[in-house]
């Protein structure tokens, strides 16, 4: 069986002119927010991109064909779908296999990506070790990706709604770096600093581009995780969100939420107790994380 590509015009440009490329995911697109503001905000992350001087590659399954690259018609018709399957490492290969459509997590984003030679891949924040992990053992597939798919992903750090120490603890026994850029600490996704202190730091996009070849040269596995803090005017400081993330935990556990809606029904109840601004504090950070990711782009084909 053949593995169908489609390249948007875009991207086959600049895959023929050697250009900088960045992958995006899609889930943000299909499970992160209502149709007109995912369609709006996906084209300004990819905007965002363009404007660091590369090419934004968003990544879904559409019909059973793998799209590196949205033009906008399939862009605007993925934003309005419903019924669209998340994409992980475990299930891409089905779903691609049985014609179906789904939107690409950071594991299955990285994989495309890998496929598409495309080194860097902006997202939100990657998954991780949930919390109550002892008993459950949900942890994210993100995590084992970045240890085998070598693609340097730049994320404003794990999701503040997991065990974020255990997230650090298994991408270091997985050999992972963890650089966070600019800051000793370990940024926590809607707030700048956490009281966690990050594995490595580098202070510029030609240091982490520098890193992510020489891993190659060394043949190592695997990929980076760039810890990019949320920009200081639209963060919500960790002593704010601590008490809503745990109501919003405590919420769950009544709820009886398992598995993979976990993500989800906390990401939305955060929204309900910050009244939205957790939502305007995602799209910042996207946005910051994808103008880092162009800038890594350019110095890795350098």
């Amino acid at each position: 069986m053949s593995l169908e590509i489609r390249y948007s015009d875009e991207v086959k440009r600049a895959r023929n002119d050697g250009g900088p490329l960045v992958a995006l995911e899609s889930t943000i697109i299909t499970h992160g927010m209502p149709f007109p503001q995912n369609l709006a905000v996906a084209r300004q992350v990819e905007a965002d991109v363009r404007a660091g001087g590369a090419t934004p590659a968003t990544i879904a399954v559409i019909k059973g064909v793998l799209h590196i690259g949205l033009e906008n018609a399939a862009l605007e018709n993925l934003a309005q779908a419903t019924d669209v399957a998340k994409l992980s490492r475990a299930d891409l290969a089905a779903c691609l296999a049985t014609g179906g459509t789904g939107a690409t997590t950071v594991a299955a984003t990285m994989i495309a990506a890998h496929l598409a030679g495309i080194g860097v891949f902006a997202t939100g924040g990657i998954g991780g070790v949930h919390e109550g992990a002892a008993q459950t053992f949900d942890i994210s597939a993100d995590l084992m990706e970045l240890a085998q798919t070598p693609v340097t992903v730049v994320a404003a750090g794990a999701k503040a709604i997991l065990d974020v120490p255990k997230t650090l603890e298994v991408l270091e026994t997985q050999g992972v770096p963890v650089i966070a850029v600019g800051q000793d600490s370990f940024p926590a996704f809607w707030s700048r600093e956490s009281p966690l202190k990050a594995p490595l730091r580098m202070d510029s996009a030609a240091q982490i581009a520098a890193a992510h070849r020489m891993r190659a040269a060394l043949g190592l596995p695997g990929g980076q995780l760039v810890a990019n803090p949320i920009p200081a005017t639209d963060e919500i400081p960790a002593r704010t969100l601590a008490p809503i993330i745990a109501q919003a935990q405590s919420d769950a556990t009544a709820a009886c939420i398992k598995g993979k809606a976990v993500t989800p029904f906390l990401l939305q109840r955060i929204f309900e107790l910050t009244q939205g601004r957790s939502l305007t504090a995602n799209i910042a950070l996207v946005r910051n994380n994808a103008r880092l990711a162009a800038e890594i782009a350019r110095h890795l084909i350098r």
